[in-house]
């Protein structure tokens, strides 16, 4: 059933969501935001979105909002407030920090009017978490924050400059937002121990695992290799997303150095895009491309032979990437070069969609592309695992419906009431 034509579980709620990404942002959880509150505005709620300027994942401001400080549009029967923030084009704690203080300062100076019935919110980022506690508390409503990372635990797992003492202060924040809520939404059972070690009663602690945001292929795959130049008989192996420093996207670099047979991709962009160029210099196997639009994307993943995950070996408990879900959409096996003990090594293993490498090492990534590219049917037999898993799993209706009793619970448990 489509949301124009759901029942209206929510018809003249007034809803408030605090997400720094949104609409017109692709990736990261800019396009779990702006369909959660699409869907609830189908649904007949009255729904304002709090939110900054476009600029993720490639850390540049959209150029369309060049000299805007201040804006309401409506996007899907959203009203969406944006407001101007700092956009640091190089991540370091200091650059970090003044990034969230711009966010938090701008969003408490001029959050939407109107009085709420409930704030939900997104984390990250730590500053829109604090917002939606404090507008929660200042309007005595119920406060739902759902952790899509955990920042405290970023700050000392993803290398950035300054990291180690910026945890302290990140977790502190994040004590803030989440132990005065009415209920905690985690995307995954991986974050439950963090958030109970922010002081947060696990009996309030509720899992609404992400959902797959993109449609599936549609363009025949030859096709769409010889359009992008890549030959039959070269493995490809893509990375789609953000080209940060806890992705550890080096090990690709030399994955392509030790194997010229072996075509590695890197799509998309971020901070570390400009660094990895710099060190892939002379490779000629190594390829960069532009994130391209919605319509293509999973035709140009299926179109690649193996999809990579990949992290730093320090990362944890921090992060799934919300990548995982667009690559089992795909239809192509994963090869994960994480910790094994992390929830993205967790998400993999439940998929059967993929296998595991260690985290940081080229050599065994390698060994793991060749054996699959070796053994095209038993590839094949891998990826088809992913859609499978897609749709007992991670469909946009479940996810969605998730959202809803979760939501269903925090109005009906907080009538009257605000923050704990």
């Amino acid at each position: 059933m489509s949301d124009a034509a759901r029942p209206g579980p929510f018809r003249g709620r007034r809803l408030l969501l605090v997400s720094t990404n949104y609409a017109p942002e692709l990736t990261g959880i800019g396009p779990y935001a702006t369909q959660l509150a699409e869907h609830w505005a189908a649904s007949g709620a009255r729904v304002r979105a709090l939110t900054g300027m476009p600029h993720y994942p490639s850390w540049h401001l959209d150029e369309s909002y060049r000299g805007v400080w201040r804006t309401v549009e409506i996007r899907g029967g959203v009203g969406v407030h944006r407001r101007r923030h700092y956009v640091p084009p190089r991540q370091t704690a200091l650059k970090r920090a003044a990034f969230e203080a711009s966010i938090l300062a701008t969003g408490l100076i001029g959050p939407p009017p109107g009085r709420p019935d409930v704030v939900v919110s997104q984390m990250p980022s730590l500053a829109g978490g604090v917002i939606g506690a404090r507008l929660a508390r200042h309007h005595r409503v119920p406060y739902l924050p759902v952790v899509q990372d955990l920042m405290g635990a970023a700050a000392a797992q993803s290398g950035i400059r300054g990291g180690g003492r910026a945890a302290a202060v990140a977790a502190a924040a994040e004590r803030y937002a989440l132990r005065g809520a009415a209920l905690v939404g985690v995307i995954h059972e991986s974050f439950v121990p963090g958030v109970r070690a922010l002081g947060v009663d696990p009996g309030r602690i509720r899992l609404v695992p992400n959902w797959t945001h993109v449609q599936g292929p549609t363009a025949d795959r030859a096709a769409t290799r010889a359009r992008l130049g890549w030959p039959e008989g070269v493995p490809v192996i893509l990375h789609s997303g953000n080209m940060g420093l806890k992705q550890g996207l080096e090990v690709l670099v030399e994955a392509a150095r030790l194997a010229p047979g072996v075509r590695v991709v890197l799509m998309g962009d971020g901070n570390q895009r400009d660094a990895l160029r710099a060190r892939a210099e002379g490779l000629v196997n190594m390829e960069f491309l532009e994130p391209v639009a919605a319509a293509e994307f999973t035709d140009v993943l299926a179109a690649a032979d193996v999809l990579a995950v990949t992290q730093r070996a320090s990362v944890l408990d921090m992060s799934v990437p919300s990548k995982l879900t667009s690559y089992f959409t795909s239809g192509r096996p994963v090869i994960a070069s994480v910790a094994d003990e992390g929830g993205t090594a967790d998400e993999v293993r439940r998929s059967g969609a993929g296998v595991l490498v260690a985290p940081e090492d080229a050599a065994a990534l390698l060994e793991a592309v060749q054996k699959l590219a070796a053994d095209p049917a038993a590839a094949d037999a891998l990826g088809a695992e992913g859609p499978r898993y897609v749709a007992h799993h991670l469909s946009r209706e479940a996810g969605l419906a998730r959202f809803d009793d979760l939501l269903a619970e925090v109005l009906r448990d907080g009538q009257g009431g605000g923050l704990r």
